[in-house]
């Protein structure tokens, strides 16, 4: 949905470092300024990998370009980075600036990041070199902790995996995922303002499921994940990473499905329907972009990896159809990614995605809507991508505006899907504030034993968006209301 307007652990000097959520002391050079500082981050990790960034601040004279070198000492293996050209050799880690950013003026800092695999320990970094010259680490600090998750309580969602056109449990039960959006950690880190938009403590989470939902869709932001610079330090990285964690560990304590979802993206695009020009991930984009989207979906994966009861829904709704001129081109370019007509960024297909997520060994459910919005399904299953796991399902979105929104293009293009494989309509709603058009959705898609999620558990103005509530303790919008009244039947 394209949203109403709305107005670490780390290693610098005279700091505490934020390891795996438990503070340490940083040892580093002390005196004189240094040429240079490093703030070296691990923002993730998981048993055989880590997820890591630096920040250098250059406290010299003004650079045209620059190089760091660091070196790992356990063992550790990068595999892939962004905000840098990223390479190793042995155990020295390369970091060179990109054509885009390697002016680094007097007091001027750049960030990037990485995905590295580890063995048991992984010790940080004792020294860092900007242009040869040494930077202000010289003594090691501890080595990282695992980070602490919150506790589990309460009934816990089942284990998820695809049997034919059906999401079953592990012992072969048909679940289906009937539930609401929560919105917010798509935009309010990209805008400066904090992580969520409304309060997600327990008793939040807890009217959703007074609802009778079992499902709990969460749109991301990959650079407020990744920790780009543009990104304000207290709702990036670790900071987001683990605030997602906490909501997804008090939804599973509800007893619902949570959904992990990348809704905004980086990548300038200009044309037609261009929700906005800025290059970073402060709209919806057509497509997911190389040069970040498969990054954050190896960190997704491995953070979640261990949990099958977490499902994870790729791209929130893509569009390439708006920006190419022909209807193949836009499947194409939706599997496939590459250079795609009419986008100026490298794109990273549904098929890319896919196989980030199974490349770090999570078989967790995936979701990938189609075309025009994740409206269109008419070509999903002839341009399906290969998921060597087979836990592939299919996501569509509807809204009374919407061109496929009436049962006679449910039945032409919908029903062959859902005879394959599992469907999900992520988000459905209406901009009238009222439910008559998602009470049609929502028969249909019983009638067939189908999966759907209300657009949006957030108390804005049913008039400007499809807002579910009006308040937090869960009191329905006129709108919300046909939403929560049909949930309670079902599930009551």
């Amino acid at each position: 949905m394209r949203h109403p307007p709305r107005s670490v652990l780390s290693v610098v000097a005279g700091a505490a470092a934020l390891i795996g959520g438990v503070t340490v002391p940083v040892v580093t050079a002390q005196g004189a300024t240094p040429a240079c500082t490093v703030e070296y981050s691990v923002t993730s990790q998981w048993d055989t990998g880590f997820q890591g960034a630096v920040k250098i601040t250059n406290n010299a004279a003004a650079l045209s370009g620059w190089s760091l070198g660091f070196d790992f000492a356990g063992g550790q293996k990068l595999t892939q980075g962004w905000g840098a050209k990223w390479s190793q050799s042995g155990t020295t880690v390369t970091a060179s600036n990109e054509s885009w950013n390697g002016s680094l003026g007097t007091g001027a800092s750049v960030s990037g990041g990485f995905v590295a695999s580890k063995s048991t320990a992984n010790p940080v970094p004792t020294s860092f070199r900007l242009n040869g010259t040494p930077c202000n680490v010289d003594t090691e600090p501890p080595p990282t902790p695992p980070p602490t998750d919150p506790p589990d309580t309460g009934d816990k969602p089942p284990a998820l995996h695809v049997s034919g056109n059906k999401l079953v449990d592990a012992g072969g039960k048909a679940r289906r995922l009937l539930g609401v959006n929560r919105s917010g950690g798509e935009f309010m880190c990209v805008q400066g303002r904090g992580i969520w938009d409304g309060p997600v403590d327990d008793t939040a989470i807890k009217a959703i499921a007074d609802w009778k939902a079992n499902t709990v869709r969460i749109p991301l932001n990959e650079e407020c994940w990744l920790g780009l610079s543009n990104i304000k330090p207290e709702y990036a990285g670790a900071n987001y990473i683990n605030a997602v964690k906490d909501l997804v560990a008090k939804v599973k304590a509800h007893g619902m499905t949570p959904v992990v979802e990348l809704h905004w993206t980086w990548g300038q695009y200009t044309g037609n329907s261009a929700g906005c020009s800025d290059v970073h991930a402060s709209c919806q984009k057509p497509m997911p972009d190389m040069q970040y989207t498969p990054s954050f979906w190896t960190s997704v994966a491995n953070t979640f990896k261990s949990d099958p009861a977490v499902v994870f829904d790729l791209f929130n709704e893509p569009y390439p159809d708006r920006a190419t001129s022909t209807t193949t081109q836009a499947w194409q370019c939706w599997r496939d990614g590459g250079t795609c007509p009419g986008i100026g960024y490298a794109v990273a297909g549904m098929q890319d995605l896919v196989d980030a997520v199974r490349a770090t060994g999570s078989r967790n459910v995936i979701l990938a809507g189609g075309i025009a919005y994740s409206n269109d399904l008419s070509q999903w299953l002839t341009y399906k991508p290969t998921d060597p796991a087979g836990n592939l399902a299919a996501a569509w979105h509807v809204y009374n505006f919407n061109s496929c929104s009436n049962e006679s293009c449910w039945s032409s293009t919908l029903a062959p899907v859902a005879a394959q494989v599992p469907l999900v309509a992520g988000e459905i709603g209406e901009n009238t504030c009222a439910h008559s058009f998602i009470d049609r959705v929502m028969k249909w898609f019983d009638d067939r034993g189908l999966s759907y999620l209300g657009w949006t558990w957030n108390a804005w103005d049913c008039s400007s968006g499809p807002s579910l509530i009006a308040g937090y303790d869960g009191t329905p919008t006129s709108f919300g209301i046909g939403l929560r009244d049909h949930l309670r039947a079902l599930n009551g």
